[in-house]
């Protein structure tokens, strides 16, 4: 709705603009045009410049939130495909697992994809300076974790590990650094600029993973 009202009186104003520079060639042409008309002229951009680019911001900010989010989902399913593929890390190790953890806060605009090599075996969870870090993820600019909330927990949590184990592959969320039993996991994205804005991920226990309508 915001994109077809915003393209709606763009394209009247480029109408505007084309009228006035049709009606600015025919005088020209005549006679020659006035200051008048050029202060005109310039005066009708600038109006429709600081309606325009503002929406512009706006919109390139909320594509950034909703790319960010498809992103996210992408990379869970990403590592749910390697642990089932049993892929090698540089060392030639093959973890039993592949996971992603994340924490939530205004400042966290990362989350990592890490090899769940801690202990032997695994543990099915993320271990801070211990699990093998496969790569630091960024999220897009102006975009952060705002939130992640559990089942049956159902309250906010500070960070958040989803492990796959392979074969199969096993699915396992789990929060303050515990396996609790959780089912479900759905992360929330904000934008620094406009906190009334999100997009949210889900994943739960059976391996599933999308993005939830706004």
């Amino acid at each position: 709705m915001w994109y077809n009202k915003n393209m709606k009186r763009f394209s009247g104003a480029l109408k505007t603009i084309f009228y006035k520079i049709r009606k600015i060639e025919n005088k020209t042409s005549q006679k020659g045009f006035t200051l008048i008309e050029v202060l005109v002229s310039i005066a009708i951009i600038t109006i429709l410049a600081s309606i325009l680019l503002p929406g512009y911001s706006s919109f390139r900010y909320r594509f950034a939130l909703l790319r960010s989010s498809y992103k996210l989902s992408h990379d869970f399913r990403g590592a749910q495909e390697i642990s089932v593929s049993a892929k090698e890390l540089p060392t030639l190790e093959v973890p039993p697992g592949y996971g992603i953890y994340l924490k939530k806060g205004l400042t966290e605009k990362t989350y990592i994809l890490y090899a769940d090599t801690y202990p032997s075996g695994g543990n099915e969870q993320y271990d801070l300076n211990q699990d093998a870090v496969v790569e630091i993820i960024k999220l897009e600019s102006g975009v952060y974790i705002k939130d992640i909330v559990t089942t049956p927990l159902g309250t906010s949590s500070n960070k958040l590990s989803v492990n796959f184990r392979g074969p199969d592959p096993l699915t396992k969320i789990s929060v303050l650094d515990t396996v609790l039993g959780e089912t479900t996991a759905i992360i929330t994205l904000g934008l620094t600029s406009d906190n009334s804005l999100t997009q949210q991920v889900f994943v739960n226990k059976v391996g599933l993973i999308y993005v939830l309508k706004q």
